[in-house]
């Protein structure tokens, strides 16, 4: 960390800390608060780094925790960044999330070139698309040149292979221009494996592990340090990068259990800034939990976030299209559960979830909840990648069951989002990678991650290693589109066009009219109604009137209509 005056770290565990700077050593001094401070004014460009003392030998040069630039990667000295950034975007007056229409994707596999540049040049195509928000996977600096991003260890930072600090102020400059907002997946629950120092300077984790690494310490002893960490890196995000928004990374693995949230803090500072500047900032949950408190006010009690993604829908549809019923699926795959999900946004409402054994989850306030807190999707990075060899659902299903999958979440009035190449059904997976820098980490992950699936019944030899550079090459979208693949694209264009024109975003659940069979399904919103048919078979569906669109070619009646095997129809609502 540095002020306008001197370079500085909090240290509480060495004995003693050296700045070392541009190849030249100094001392520094304790202050209060295990501060240790060089009176040295930094200059654009100085690589530095801390060198500790344990009591008995002095470590190499260690990377500032609060570095915002490691043009070396996270072995590698610190940068002092450039901030004379010219922003282009001062008639940027933000979007508020409700009305959003999100898109997901990973900066490295999104394009060729695998950088914000790469993004910047698909940003007509985005917005063309109806695209109003860009959710970037994590960007934070991690071990080696490929990773989904979750294995962040300098959470102040931007990864160097991407553009650093000056390509992501490029990228949301642009895309504010645009019309775009950007969002950012930040990772708060654990540090990756490869690269974290912190650990050297004080305990930024506590004992306890959450499946991924070591429980971050915002709830224990010098944890006043760890949260301000946190933070201070949210804040930077929104005043110095211009951030629209922060998606928060599996906040269940939080060790959050202080009388004021982390998360109720984080909420807290995006209202100051916006506040401040006039412009909206916000906040998007990730949990597992199914508990509406995440998105409750807080004068209700709750941590009063914007909204948090909601699994139940996505294996509701996913489930009842591709017929999966294994893991987590168990639980889905009827109609009747969907509807229960578009009804009440959870499956698990407090009734038992057979793939945890035991009851799960909270109902929602319908009567007081905006369906706008609540994002949905057919698809996202974890419910690809995490799968043993990262297939898409668009490598397995039919067009028309695709275009189904999305009917269903564009006409729903939760926020909807996109994984990037869905719209076009993408046939490149979205495998798991990594490049860590320690070849025996990237040998027990690939053989972790074998056993895993192999106990679910898959064959370890068709698992793609992770470290191997054709893992992440082959996750890269292919851009040269088939006839099939523009067709389904025109479609996601038109529903995401229709979702608009005909009112689909309402706030009001209590509004959403559904009726359903035992493979069909009516949903009634705004000035629409979406009639699904989820079987291989012509279904007759009790409900007639104009037809406004439908993937496939529907009879429709002043009474009934009768839909094609996985096919829908829109009809303008009385």
């Amino acid at each position: 960390m540095l002020t306008s005056r001197n370079f500085s770290v909090w240290a509480p565990l060495p004995q003693d800390v050296q700045l070392v700077l541009n190849g030249e050593t100094f001392p520094m001094t304790k202050t209060e608060g295990s501060w240790w401070r060089a009176e040295i004014a930094p200059q654009a460009g100085d690589r530095y780094g801390f060198s500790l003392f344990d009591g008995s030998s002095w470590s190499k040069p260690l990377p500032d925790p609060r570095s915002t630039s490691q043009p070396d990667g996270v072995h590698g000295l610190s940068e002092i960044s450039d901030d004379s950034y010219l922003w282009g975007d001062q008639q940027w007056t933000g979007r508020i999330l409700p009305g959003s229409v999100l898109y997901e994707l990973h900066v490295g596999t999104f394009s060729e070139h695998g950088t914000f540049e790469g993004v910047v040049e698909k940003l007509s195509y985005l917005r063309d698309l109806g695209v109003t928000a860009i959710e970037l996977l994590p960007v934070q600096p991690f071990g080696g040149n490929r990773n989904w991003g979750y294995d962040g260890v300098l959470w102040h930072a931007v990864h160097a292979g991407y553009g650093g600090p000056t390509g992501l102020k490029k990228l949301i400059d642009a895309s504010h221009q645009a019309g775009i907002a950007i969002y950012l997946d930040v990772v708060y629950n654990h540090f990756g494996p490869d690269g974290n120092y912190n650990g050297q300077f004080g305990p930024y984790t506590a004992s306890g592990s959450t499946g991924w690494g070591d429980v971050v310490n915002i709830n224990g002893s010098d944890s006043d340090e760890v949260r301000r960490y946190i933070l201070d890196a949210a804040r930077q995000w929104f005043e110095e990068f211009h951030v629209d928004g922060l998606r928060l990374d599996a906040v269940h693995s939080l060790d959050d259990r202080g009388a004021y949230s982390l998360l109720e803090q984080l909420h807290i500072l995006a209202e100051e800034v916006s506040a401040q500047t006039g412009i909206p900032r916000s906040l998007i949950a990730e949990s597992d939990l199914n508990d509406p408190q995440l998105i409750t006010s807080r004068d209700a009690g709750g941590y009063g976030l914007d909204a948090q993604w909601v699994d139940d829908i996505h294996h509701a549809v996913h489930a009842l299209v591709s017929g999966e019923r294994n893991g987590y699926y168990c639980d889905f795959g009827s109609v009747e559960t969907l509807a229960k999900t578009l009804r009440e946004v959870f499956a698990h409402t407090g009734n038992y979830s057979t793939f945890r054994e035991r009851n799960h989850g909270r109902p929602v306030r319908l009567d007081v909840t905006p369906a706008s807190r609540f994002v949905t999707y057919t698809t996202t990075h974890d419910q690809t990648g995490n799968r043993a060899i990262g297939d898409r659902p668009s490598m397995t299903l039919s067009p028309e069951q695709q275009v189904l999958k999305a009917a269903i979440i564009y006409s729903s009035p939760y926020t909807p989002m996109l994984f990037m190449g869905e719209e076009f059904g993408a046939t490149t997976p979205f495998a798991f990678f990594c490049s860590h820098t320690d070849p025996e980490l990237n040998r027990l992950t690939s053989e972790g991650r074998k056993r895993e699936f192999a106990r679910l019944g898959w064959n370890a030899d068709e698992i793609p290693a992770p470290h191997l550079e054709s893992t992440f090459t082959s996750s890269k979208l292919n851009w040269e589109l088939t006839d099939d693949q523009r067709r389904i694209k025109d479609a996601y264009k038109q529903l995401l066009h229709l979702r608009h024109t005909l009112n689909f975003a309402q706030p009001n659940l209590l509004n959403l009219d559904i009726e359903h069979g035992d493979n069909w399904l009516s949903m009634a919103n705004g000035q629409g109604r979406l009639l699904a048919n989820f079987s291989d078979k012509d279904v007759e569906v009790p409900f007639g009137g104009e037809l406004i669109y439908s993937f496939t070619s529907p009879t429709v009646t002043a009474t009934s209509t009768s839909l094609q095997p996985w096919g829908f129809a829109i009809l303008r609502r009385e």
